[in-house]
């Protein structure tokens, strides 16, 4: 394969699997050709296309809609679970994890329609930053990986976001940052209700979680609302790992891929320890499940852009 083909990418055994599954599947009449209808890719969001530390985007997120509300009823500092994000209660937040991030965010946004909640979104994401790196969440995704989904589009594969995250926050930006259509973003969601407001349909949102898109739900939802199971599947938590299986178990060539944030000084260094999703089982077991590890520091010869 000629260099210039995944450039972000520093050449080793990653770079190697990539480029070799893709020609493979893609070689008419070759024995691992896969049609293109079947040529379906899954990522996970939150660090796996973008940067997720300290804490992930949503909590960002849920935090803002929060001081608003806090704002009008100072009580709701009071009750948990809001009083633990008011105060920055980091131990309660993490104990709580990604499930308790999420109901957090389904109760500061319930009554909301959609469409209000996504110009919410999009005028939030336009002026958000990370406060430790300065630079807009929507500047923090990974180089490598915006060129790896252009790369695997370019071949005729379908690629699917499939993360833990609010489902409608990705919904309002994945279009522009990933260029993967909205209709492809699977995440978690809310309870929603019908209703007719000024002569318009609405759905609104309930403070009721409908899916919790983590571990062994993410393969039930890529069955639901896909229908295919993947070809190719990309990680980094073990809340990953029911998905990275669910792809590499299936018949034919298979390719799933765990990444590994190594890399302290471009980026953040962690797996076991300081995140809602830990990295344990899947990073000790990847050998044995066939799955491919990537190095943030090895193989990635650069992170964000410039």
């Amino acid at each position: 394969m000629p260099s210039a083909e995944l450039s972000s990418w520093n050449n080793g055994p990653a770079k190697t699997a990539i480029l070799d599954f893709v020609a493979r599947v893609t070689s008419e009449g070759g024995p691992d050709h896969v049609p293109p209808a079947d040529r379906i890719a899954t990522f996970d969001n939150d660090g796996t296309l973008w940067c997720e530390q300290p804490l992930q985007v949503q909590f960002s997120f849920a935090q803002h809609r929060l001081n608003d509300m806090v704002a009008r009823d100072p009580s709701l500092a009071e009750r948990q679970p809001f009083k633990a994000y008011v105060e920055k209660d980091m131990a309660a937040i993490k104990a709580a994890g990604m499930r308790g991030l999420f109901e957090v965010g389904a109760a500061v946004h319930a009554g909301m329609t959609e469409e209000a909640f996504d110009r919410m979104a999009r005028d939030w994401l336009a002026e958000a930053k990370h406060a430790g790196l300065g630079r807009l969440f929507t500047d923090l995704v990974y180089v490598p990986q915006l060129e790896l989904v252009a790369y695997l589009q370019k071949h005729g594969f379908q690629i699917f976001i499939v993360s833990g995250g609010g489902i409608d926050l990705m919904r309002a930006f994945a279009e522009e940052v990933y260029k993967i259509p909205r209709h492809h973003v699977i995440g978690s969601s809310v309870k929603t209700r019908f209703e007719i407001q000024d002569g318009i349909g609405q759905l609104v949102k309930l403070p009721e979680l409908n899916s919790f898109d983590d571990r062994e739900v993410k393969p039930c939802n890529i069955g639901l609302h896909i229908g295919r199971r993947p070809i190719l599947a990309f990680g980094n938590s073990d809340g990953d790992l029911a998905m990275l299986r669910y792809t590499k178990t299936g018949p034919g060539p298979r390719l799933a891929l765990l990444l590994h944030h190594d890399d302290g000084t471009r980026e953040f260094a962690y797996d076991r320890e300081f995140r809602l999703s830990p990295l344990a089982e899947a990073l000790d077991n990847a050998p044995q499940y066939g799955i491919d590890i990537v190095s943030m520091k090895r193989d990635w010869a650069e992170v964000f852009a410039p």
